[in-house]
């Protein structure tokens, strides 16, 4: 069973201007402890996510994990460790033939249902949100509060990441709640590597 940090970091290509300022920022959230990595590009056409994919994987020390969003086909070029399928992506049985059995290989879930399907597929962790109201989708699912964290925990083993709203102020209350890691977009934006250490010190 894959054991995930506490913190997983997702990289958002959009907030950045170019592929220097995506390498920078990676840099300092490595540098401030971050081990498990997303990178997410919904807007990017696939030279370029491909590019960017590959340059991460050079620029980052090899004890940070990089998963690719949404794409088997990228991840396997850029030679990633893992994917993040989205509930409207491939499904995980079908993503498996692509990627193989070894990368990681989680799913984003917003309800009970969807955590049940989930649990019974070959996703290594799941992903349940969002938890708090957030601005990093344009169209989110419904908040689902502690509680939909709680629920979540009860219906699967797997390793449960919560997502969505997310802040060093709320964090621990999420992982009280029974999450086994937190995923952050914006919380990090600002000073990369001292919100991260923060965050560890946090969730320690």
């Amino acid at each position: 069973m894959i054991i995930l940090p506490k913190l997983y970091a997702i990289v958002d290509a959009s907030r950045f201007p170019d592929t220097h300022a995506l390498c920078a920022f990676t840099d300092e959230l490595a540098a401030g402890g971050v081990t498990f990595l997303q990178y997410r590009n919904k807007s990017g056409n696939a030279r370029e996510m491909l590019e960017q994919s590959r340059e991460l994987k050079r620029h980052l020390p090899k004890s940070v994990q990089l998963i690719m969003n949404d794409r088997a086909d990228l991840c396997l070029a850029a030679g990633f460790d893992g994917i993040h399928l989205g509930q409207e992506d491939l499904s995980p049985e079908s993503a498996r033939k692509v990627i193989g059995d070894s990368p990681a290989l989680g799913v984003s879930t917003h309800n009970c249902e969807q955590v049940k399907i989930a649990n019974k597929s070959s996703a290594d962790y799941l992903a349940i949100g969002p938890v708090f109201a957030t601005s990093a989708k344009l169209n989110p699912d419904p908040v689902i509060g502690l509680d939909g964290v709680r629920a979540a925990r009860a219906l699967t083993r797997k390793p449960l990441v919560a997502i969505g709203g997310i802040t060093r102020a709320n964090c621990r209350s999420v992982i009280e709640a029974g999450a086994d890691s937190v995923a952050v977009i914006s919380d990090l934006l600002l000073g990369p590597c001292k919100s991260a250490e923060e965050f560890f010190s946090i969730l320690r």
